[in-house]
């Protein structure tokens, strides 16, 4: 089967599936999508081709985007590697492709550094709940401990710094656009914002 024809026939999975999902007959969505009920039919078992001006309404009454209908399916991007920062004792996973909903963008972190000397400010919001180990938050003249189970949420305009207590920890974050920029992507490498 072509990349085309696979793309199509996971189109069509992709509608009976949302229809089936939502307990929908056939002529529940055909009267969502000002469609008969044998043109979906036909359309979901690949009797009929998909034109875009079906394909629009019908991605409309199931509750998503027509881009979310088309997405491709690419296997390369199922699984995350972790980017590895020896130089600022930090290794990445991201868990979003993409900045999500609300611009935000998760990743689990393991970090192995102490709290670096220099704290740092930054437009927004940081968030990150502790999944093993003991991290040390700075916030301004404040030193917290945020322990495995416990997490930690604060504005990032307060000068700020985070590390490992007593050994390597892991955290999982969550970072709008300004926090990923600073603690993602700064031009020191992956966390060295921290």
């Amino acid at each position: 089967m072509t990349q085309d024809g696979e793309l199509d026939g996971l189109v069509r999975k992709r509608i009976r599936g949302l229809r089936i999902a939502k307990g929908w007959s056939l002529d529940d969505l055909a009267s969502r999508c000002y469609l008969s009920p044998s043109t979906l039919s036909r359309i979901e078992t690949g009797h009929r081709r998909i034109a875009l001006d079906q394909l629009a309404p019908i991605a409309r009454a199931l509750g998503t985007t027509l881009d979310q209908l088309v997405e491709s399916m690419d296997d390369e991007d199922v699984v995350i590697r972790p980017r590895r920062d020896v130089a600022h004792g930090m290794t990445t996973w991201m868990l979003t492709r993409e900045s999500g909903p609300h611009g935000v963008s998760v990743a689990k972190m393991r970090v192995s550094r102490a709290v670096p000397s220099e704290l740092r400010v930054h437009p927004g919001k940081d968030w990150f709940t502790v999944l093993s180990g003991t991290i040390e938050l700075r916030l301004g003249e404040r030193t917290i401990l945020v322990e495995t189970g416990q997490a930690a949420e604060f504005s990032t305009m307060t000068p700020h710094a985070f590390g490992a207590h007593g050994g390597p920890a892991e955290i999982l974050c969550v970072f709008d656009h300004d926090g990923e920029r600073t603690h993602l992507h700064p031009s020191g490498g992956v966390g060295a914002a921290g």
